[in-house]
């Protein structure tokens, strides 16, 4: 049965989050009711990150099985014209080996957290972004992001109740950079790990804050990681600013150019349609 992987992008608003609920709206559920329409076998979607209720996507992936053979382009076209009117677009499809496993395959994970500093309330960027009242310093947070990166035992930095058999994961990368708007400043933070506990990157956001805001020195972060008590952890940001921006593995599935990996699809075509909506990949180590 052929394999097909799907670039999914979403406005997190209107569902409950990733993973499917018989009596609530969620991302998986409109894609497999969308998928069923053409797929009389009614296949389900498997997705490589279960994001929140809230959180957005401009580069979730999954994989789904289909009975019938189809053209990445004609798929592409077909899901989406039973996605409407929902925030949900599939922006690429590729045929990819049946071994292929949208979320044991993946190496690694991106996520983008956005928060606008300006002191009127947000209006179009409303549940997409996070916003405060005050502008952060950049350096102060980036030099306390710096005693997060490696392998640690994240347990400050996780839900209480995360049920990730071991609080220990490697945090590869945290990048913050600034972006001035004309009513404010955007900040925008990128986390990139093979996987990430409940609320790890939301926790994480929440306690640089303080930081930027001057309430908590540098050093207090790597005091928290060290307590491994969730009490510890600063405030726990909304869902609405973050965004499961890329998932990566040892070869693209896609054939972008510029992804990680050899470039190349497993087993099969690919096509993209439009461009993910939302933000650019800041290029490490920006």
């Amino acid at each position: 049965m052929p394999r097909y992987a799907l670039k999914i992008e979403y406005d997190g608003r209107p569902f409950v989050g990733w993973q499917w609920q018989a009596a609530h709206p969620s991302v998986q559920r409109r894609l497999d009711d969308a998928i069923a329409r053409i797929a009389p076998e009614a296949p389900t979607v498997t997705g490589a990150g279960r994001t929140d209720a809230g959180v957005h996507a401009t580069g979730q992936v999954a994989h789904v099985d289909i009975a019938r053979s189809w053209e990445p382009a004609r798929l592409l076209a077909a899901v989406n014209a039973h996605l409407r009117p929902e925030p949900v677009a599939v922006v690429a499809v590729a045929e990819v080996d049946p071994e292929f496993h949208a979320r044991f395959s993946a190496v690694e994970r991106e996520y983008l957290f956005r928060l606008i500093a300006r002191r009127a309330p947000l209006v179009h960027e409303r549940g997409l972004a996070w916003r405060v009242g005050h502008e952060l310093d950049v350096a102060a947070m980036r030099a306390g992001a710096a005693a997060l990166i490696g392998r640690h035992d994240f347990t400050t930095f996780r839900s209480s109740t995360c049920q990730a058999k071991s609080p220990v994961r490697t945090l590869d990368e945290v990048t913050i950079t600034e972006v001035a708007l004309p009513t404010g400043v955007e900040y925008r933070f990128r986390l990139r790990a093979r996987s990430f506990l409940h609320n790890q990157v939301r926790g994480i956001v929440g306690t640089l804050e303080r930081v930027g805001a001057g309430y908590w020195s540098p050093g207090r972060v790597a005091e928290a990681l060290a307590a491994r008590e969730r009490a510890a952890c600063g405030p726990v940001c909304p869902p609405g600013g973050l965004y499961l921006a890329a998932v990566r593995y040892p070869f693209d599935p896609f054939g972008d150019p510029g992804s990680a990996g050899a470039g190349v699809s497993s087993g099969g075509s690919g096509v993209e349609g439009s461009a993910a909506a939302g933000w650019p990949a800041v290029q490490s180590p920006s």
